[in-house]
């Protein structure tokens, strides 16, 4: 059996300084390595940031059944934000932002309500969010086979628990709509 293809991967992480630590097969980064390209993080280019959420709308839009948009008001406030976001996942958190207000938008309308909520939310994952080192902590090896966006996700819902009073307001907290 043949096959005729090519690979294309990507990650965030030093593969060279993986294999020389044992982390990653040198066999197969020599294999992977024979075109390299490093893509900037979003908040290093702004300009990108208004053609993908025109792109994030419409694909959100095509999920959800019906056409979302943002008044024009959230839109700038969103759009402010987003320029000088860290956005520590780069295009899945930012991805993820605009799925959220879209779903929760009334209508389809995201209101400055509703990018304000989620302004509030970004910002506390960020300055609150729980750091790698404590989620390695928390589950061990199992926590380098979570994917990126994961992380930031269960930093999130981690570092609600911890400062809730009790698992109920936690739940509160994080499944408030």
């Amino acid at each position: 059996v043949t096959s005729d293809f090519q690979l294309v991967a990507g990650t965030n992480r030093d593969l060279a300084a993986d294999a020389r630590s044992g982390r990653f097969r040198e066999d197969l980064l020599a294999r992977l390595a024979l075109w390299t390209f490093h893509v900037p993080a979003l908040r290093q280019r702004p300009e990108d940031i208004v053609p993908n959420l025109d792109y994030e709308l419409d694909r959100v839009s095509a999920d959800l059944g019906q056409r979302v948009s943002f008044a024009k008001a959230a839109r700038d406030a969103f759009l402010a934000f987003a320029e000088t976001a860290p956005w520590p996942a780069n295009f899945r958190d930012f991805g993820a932002a605009i799925r959220r207000m879209a779903t929760l938008s009334d209508g389809g309308r995201i209101s400055t309500r509703d990018v304000g909520i989620e302004i509030e939310r970004l910002t506390a994952a960020s300055r609150h969010g729980t750091r790698d080192d404590d989620l390695d902590a928390l589950l061990g090896e199992r926590a380098h086979a979570l994917d990126r966006f994961d992380r930031v996700q269960l930093a999130d819902v981690v570092a609600v628990c911890a400062t809730a009073p009790t698992l109920s307001a936690a739940g509160r907290t994080l499944f408030a709509q």
